[in-house]
Formats: C-alpha cells, structure tokens, sequence
C-alpha cells in the first residue's frame, strides 16, 4: 500500500512537472485604440479582450521585409486552421496614408487571407501608429527617409493574451517562428 502511494505521489510530481507552460518574453499593456478595417469597418482593442491574437506591423508597397513576414503570417493562418487554433491575426500599417482600405483589401487578397480571423488595421495618423509601435509593442517605427517611401519599422510577430497585454515577441522574418508560434498557441489555446 504504501509502494502505490508513494507510485502516485511520484507520477503526480511527474505530471505537474511535464505541464507545459508559456515562456513569456514580454510584458506591455496595448494601448486602446479603435482603427479601421480592410473592409471599412472600425475594430477596437476592446473588441479583441477575451481572445488571444498574433500581431506584426507591415506596409503594402514595402519591398523588404514585409513579403516574408506577410508570407510567414499566412502560413501561420494556414497551420492555425490545421490545428483547429482560435486566435486572431491583426496587420497594423505602418503606411496608413498609402494604405487605404481598399489597398489593404487587395493586398489580403494577394496573399490568400481569411478575413475571418486576420485583420488589417488603417485610419490614423503617422504619429499615432508610431505612439502604438513604440508604448506598445516596444518596436521603433520612423518615416522614410528624404526621397524614398519606405518607411522603417520593426520585424517581430508578438503575442497578445485576452488581457490585452503582449506577453511574447517572435521574428517574423524567419520560418522557424512559425513552428513557435503554433506551439505557443496550442499551450495557451488548450
């Protein structure tokens, strides 16, 4: 009897010992914000409390990172519904004067996006976008520089927990983070 007991009481520790838990590498309250849609529609943060989301911030006529890291954001769209994963996908422009809905529209579009769960954000100002990138999601942002339209931004995916809080940045201009990303997601989504 006391062999079994002392069994369980092993396989106890062993289990709460293999629960898997999120290593986090972030912790930065979003700031409110209410923006607009690909689809003309405004989505606030407090639309998005109660749920987990991906977040990068991107530009459409972008000729660098943004490809891979639009690229790499569609494959997690497409790994998260093999995995039958909840959470949302929300494109911040870095460009919202260029960016118009309609072109973020057409550029979703490009990249096969499901709308359902993926979101492109526009309709602020320059500063405002940078104020989110900066408080927020500790990523500089700065306007292009004298003569070109590329605007300079920061190339991480972050995890947003149903607080409201990023709790995890990941690169988004590599493959590998795919991979992290769905595995982060299956812990905190199961």
């Amino acid at each position: 009897m006391k062999r079994l007991l002392v069994l369980m009481i092993v396989l106890i520790i062993f289990l709460v010992a293999c629960g898997e838990e999120l290593e986090t590498n972030m912790s930065k309250e979003v700031m409110d914000f209410e923006f607009t849609t690909q689809d003309k529609e405004a989505l606030a943060l407090e639309e998005l409390k109660g749920e987990w989301w991906i977040a990068d911030f991107i530009f459409t006529n972008c000729t660098t990172v943004c490809l891979p890291m639009t690229s790499n954001m569609s494959k997690i769209q497409d790994k998260m519904r093999e995995e039958n994963l909840g959470a949302q996908l929300i494109s911040f422009s870095v460009d919202p004067k260029y960016d118009t809905p309609e072109v973020l529209k057409e550029y979703a579009e490009s990249y096969q996006a499901d709308l359902e769960n993926w979101t492109f954000l526009t309709g602020y100002d320059f500063q405002t976008i940078k104020e989110l990138s900066v408080k927020s999601f500790q990523s500089a942002l700065e306007k292009p520089p004298e003569g070109s339209d590329q605007v300079m931004h920061g190339t991480r995916f972050y995890l947003v927990n149903p607080e409201g809080e990023v709790v995890k940045n990941y690169k988004g201009v590599e493959s590998e983070s795919i991979e992290q990303i769905i595995n982060d997601l299956k812990v905190v989504l199961k």
